[in-house]
């Protein structure tokens, strides 16, 4: 058994290779072999957002503070709150942050396949970040 205090991890600033705007990752949990899972609390500041991107094994985010947009390439852009768990499959690019006028944080959830949990793409655009369409 491992047990984490509160406070031992630091909060650290997203990579501004994979995220637009300010972004805080608080680490949860990046279990030790065979176990596969790992997981974060990410605060978006308005208008950060992730890149696109995707995940071998899928991705789950539990909205646990705020209003932010999630977007699955080729449908709609959505509204998320507080409270919403929304399941990603495997392999299907998409992106979620704040809006552009609210804080928005999650509890991301993925699985490794190997040593790898995702594959990071292109920043989403601002005007298909605003877009409602």
């Amino acid at each position: 058994m491992r047990i984490t205090r509160a406070g031992e991890q630091p909060s650290v600033r997203a990579n501004a290779d994979w995220f637009t705007g300010e972004v805080w990752q608080n680490p949860i949990i990046t279990a030790p072999d065979p176990a596969r899972v790992g997981s974060a609390l990410v605060t978006f500041l308005p208008g950060a957002r992730t890149n696109w991107h995707h995940h071998p094994l899928g991705q789950t985010l539990y909205i646990t503070q705020g209003v932010g947009w999630f977007q699955t390439e080729g449908e709609a852009r959505i509204e998320i709150r507080a409270g919403d768990v929304i399941f990603i499959p495997p392999l299907e690019r998409h992106w979620h942050g704040a809006t552009d006028k609210t804080t928005m944080s999650h509890i991301a959830m993925h699985e490794r396949d190997g040593e790898s949990h995702v594959t990071w793409q292109e920043p989403v655009a601002d005007a298909d970040y605003l877009a409602q369409g």
